[in-house]
Parts: structure tokens; sequence; C-alpha cells
């Protein structure tokens, strides 16, 4: 990359998190006072959409979803994406119109302003801490008996080789599926990691395609149906990120 390029790059992300920090403040009194009540998180997920899709479209993304199975209104889903970059949040955010929470890591309370909003709204772990792990995924069983969905990015975490497709899945999500009786929306995200890397040089403006898998579930929540949830799921994300099958795929839809 030359130097130009850089540079380019450079004042790219800068206004990226520019637009992000604008958006945050011109929604303030909206969602401050949307964030203080659970019984208000339809509302605040509302303005959490919102804020999605004006930060991926004045950064210059502009989602393309192949749905090959939609949500059922009002219905509890766990959403489970492959997880490249931070984009992954808003992106999530502007497709899906049922409401749930993230569980994230930790660290995402540390930022200005989002982080507030992130933690007052969404489940937070450790995942350096096994105690916490376990905590988390006892919350959520807890908040999805009092109707609200989940997405979970199952890797756990962005793996820190770029190369690697699709990281070993964790299997607390597919337990949390099995044990709750709902179904799994495996998602694929092939553009996440080309346009808004973890690798602070590399990006570009585009298009985000999004792959939304038919829903899966589990048959019961034995040891070898989790597992077997945990594969099925693995294999159809990963498919999605295969560029002859996101041909394929696209092809079909037209």
């Amino acid at each position: 990359m030359n130097l130009i390029s850089k540079i380019a790059v450079l004042f790219w992300r800068i206004w990226f998190y520019v637009v992000v920090l604008i958006v945050i403040l011109l929604l303030f009194p909206f969602i401050f006072v949307m964030s203080i009540s659970p019984a208000t998180y339809p509302q605040f997920f509302w303005l959490a959409r919102l804020w999605a899709w004006m930060v991926l479209l004045f950064s210059g993304f502009w989602p393309r979803a192949i749905w090959l199975q939609k949500p059922e209104k009002d219905k509890l889903y766990i959403i489970c994406p492959n997880h490249t970059s931070v984009i992954d949040i808003m992106l999530t955010l502007a497709l899906f119109r049922n409401s749930f929470l993230f569980i994230g890591k930790k660290e995402l309370a540390n930022l200005p302003l989002f982080g507030y909003f992130y933690k007052r709204t969404n489940l937070l772990v450790d995942r350096n801490s096994l105690k916490s792990r376990k905590t988390v995924f006892e919350r959520a069983g807890v908040k999805m008996d009092q109707g609200f969905g989940l997405c979970i990015f199952p890797e756990g975490m962005v793996p820190d080789d770029t190369q690697v497709l699709l990281a070993p899945f964790k299997s607390g999500a597919f337990r949390l599926a099995a044990s709750k009786g709902v179904e799994i929306i495996p998602v694929s995200y092939p553009d996440n990691k080309r346009r808004f890397s973890y690798d602070f040089w590399k990006g570009c403006p585009g298009s985000l395609r999004a792959i939304i898998h038919p829903f899966i579930s589990a048959k019961d929540d034995s040891p070898e149906s989790i597992e077997e949830l945990q594969n099925q799921c693995y294999n159809i994300v990963r498919s999605g990120l295969e560029p002859d099958e996101i041909k394929s795929l696209a092809n079909e839809i037209r």
C-alpha cells in the first residue's frame, strides 16, 4: 500500500469514528431515556437500529441481504453471525427487526458514550474468566424468559490471524438454544473483514453482503444434539463465506 492510500484509509477511519460519535450525540437524549428501563427496550432497540443505519450509510457502507428465511414478527431467536469486524454490530442491528441483546466482550464498555449504552442494554462477558462466561449465559437465559432475543458471535472473539476464514465455535449459544427451545439464525458476513478490518490500514467503503441462512434448531437438549447443532451452524456459516457459494446463492435469489 502506497503512502497516498494509507493517508486515505487513515482519514476515512477517523471519519467512521467521528460519525459513530456524532450520531450518538444527536440521539443522546432519546436513547438515554429509553435505556433507563427494560420496559422501554423495544423503543431503545428502534433507536439503536436507526443509529446503526446512519453510521453505515454515512461511512459509505450499504447492506445487501440475501434472506433464505425471514424471522417471524415478535418471535425470539438467537442470531449467530461470523465475527471479523466492528461493523458486524451495526450490520446486525440494521438487518434484524426482532429486538435482541448482544452478548459482547466487556472491553466495549470502555468506549466513550457507546460503551455507556452498550453495557446498560446488553450482556457483557470477560472472555478470560470461566466464571464470567458461565454467569453471562445464566443471565442470558433469564433475559430470554423475559422476552428478549440474543445475538451471539459463536467464535467467541475475533481471530488474531486475519487469514482465518472462520474460527471454531464455542458451545454456549447452542446449549442455550437447546435449553430454551429456540431457533438459531446462522448468518454469514463475507465482506466485513475486507471492508473494515481490524488491520488498521485495510478497508474501504462499499456494499456489505449478508446471507441469512435457513434457521436451525436442536432435536433436544442432550449433549449429542447440542454438538450436532454447533457443527451444523459452523458449516452453514462457513459455506456463506466461500466465494462460489455466495455466487450460487445470489443467482438463486435473482
